[in-house]
Parts: C-alpha cells; structure tokens; sequence
C-alpha cells in the first residue's frame, strides 16, 4: 500500500496559484466567515487564512459571536459582498442551531461562492488524478451521498463520461458489498470512522479518502488504515490525503473568481 502524499499535491498547486496571483492587477480578498469561538473551528480558520496570504491573497477577519441572529449574520454578509476585491467568501459550518443555514449562504453573491463547484470533490478528483491512471473502463464506487463529498464528486464523474456506481443509505447490505468487493477505485465521504476494512475490498483498489471523524488518537477517515494495508494498492490517509488538497482547491476557486473579474487577465508564460 502507498499512502497518497496529500501535502505534496497541495503544495504543487500552491505554487501554480501564487505565480498566478502575482499576474494579477489586484490583490484578491478571501473571507471565511466564522461564528462562535469552538477551538477547532477557529485553527482551520486560521490555517485557511494563514495559506491564503501565503499565495499572496489578502483575507478578511470576519469572527460572530455566537448569539448572532440570522438577520444580524445576513446583514454581515451582504456587506462582505460589497468588500472591493473581495473574490470569495465561505462559511464555516456547521452554523449554530437557531441560524437559518440556508438563509445565511444564499444570501452570500453567487459569482463570490467560493463553497462551489465543491472544494472537497474537486480535491478528490485532483488526488485520484495524480495517480495518472486511465480511470476509463475502471469500476468506481462513491460511497456517501453528502452535500459536498458524494453528490458533487458524483457530478464530476458524471461531467468527465465516467461509469460509476453509487452507494447511499439507501443501497442495501447485499449490494452494498458487492459494489465494494468489485470496485478498482472507492471515493468515500461518508465520515464514518474506520468503516472500510481489508474484508470489504479486493485486492489492488485505490481508496481515496474524504471521511473524517474525530476518535479518542485524533481524526480519523472511513478507511482503517492498518486493515486495508496488504490490500489496497494506494490510499489517501486522514489527515494529510485530500484534506491539504481540499484548502488548495478552495483557493483556485478563489483565483478563478480573480481571474473572471480581470477581462485582460493573461498570465505570464
């Protein structure tokens, strides 16, 4: 088994961005809005923050207390909006429970939805692609239907003409097993914790990981690691696989945003 080098992606595509970025006419502005104070929340965000500057973007601290209303949060956004420059802006979720989600992301401008196309399934789809395989006539399997793992990983297969199969709480026992023990290539974000294991797959397959879970050692993925590893000819662990990718990714969204609002945009050869 070879463990997918997340990092090492990651930093590939930093680098390709922060030579973009300085073509630039302006200086992108990047918001990842945040309520509330929860510690882990708050180191993402910093994270986040502290990478985008790395490629030369500036960010926007925009930090709510939890008690904010929906009304008060949308009212933030909307002014965010308006931020000269300003070429992305997310939420970080989950929201607390008496904000209305949806309310609050719909009202961020659509053009500045960095959250879209997903961050997550573009990373998935940018791992799997630096294993240089011909994905055409493999057996793909997305296990999880989520929001922004499953559903628009299945999308982006979708676009390229890729056969797959789907896997969701739906699909019953039965099938499920078989779809996994026959699968060349697994893309899983159903985030729970260790699920995959050696007896699941066959021999040889790719696992690229998106779960998470917290466990008592720290974050883990769906794949256990230490089950699949005479199995599984490459895995993306968790953390380090499609995580690092994921905030990468995240950023080219960003740039792409930078790049729509520059109508001579032309990087340098």
């Amino acid at each position: 088994m070879q463990l997918i080098d997340g990092k090492k992606i990651q930093k590939d595509i930093l680098d390709d961005i922060k030579k973009e970025v300085a073509t630039l006419t302006f200086q992108p502005v990047f918001c990842d809005v945040l309520v509330g104070a929860d510690p882990a929340s708050m180191q993402y965000v910093r994270m986040k923050n502290k990478t985008a500057e790395d490629v030369g973007m500036k960010t926007k601290n925009a930090i709510f207390p939890e008690n904010i209303s929906t009304k008060n949060l949308i009212k933030e956004i909307k002014k965010l909006n308006e931020i000269e420059n300003m070429c992305g802006i997310i939420v970080q979720l989950p929201l607390p429970k008496h904000i209305d989600t949806h309310a609050v992301l719909n009202n961020i401008e659509k053009k500045l939805d960095v959250d879209t196309p997903s961050p997550a399934a573009l990373a998935c789809m940018m791992v799997l692609d630096s294993l240089k395989i011909n994905l055409v006539d493999k057996k793909i399997v997305v296990l999880g239907q989520g929001e922004l793992v499953g559903k628009p990983v299945a999308e982006l297969l979708k676009s390229r003409e890729l056969d797959f199969e789907i896997i969701n709480s739906k699909t019953e026992e039965k099938e499920k097993l078989n779809l996994l023990k026959n699968a060349d290539i697994i893309i899983s974000g159903m985030g729970k914790g260790k699920y995959i294991t050696s007896d699941m797959i066959k021999d040889g397959v790719v696992l690229i990981d998106a779960g998470t879970s917290e466990s008592t050692g720290g974050m883990v993925g769906d794949v256990d690691l230490e089950s699949v590893k005479d199995k599984a000819s490459f895995v993306s662990p968790v953390p380090g696989g499609v995580g690092p990718v994921t905030v990468a990714m995240l950023l080219k969204n960003v740039l792409q945003v930078a790049k729509s609002l520059t109508p001579t945009y032309s990087p340098h050869p």
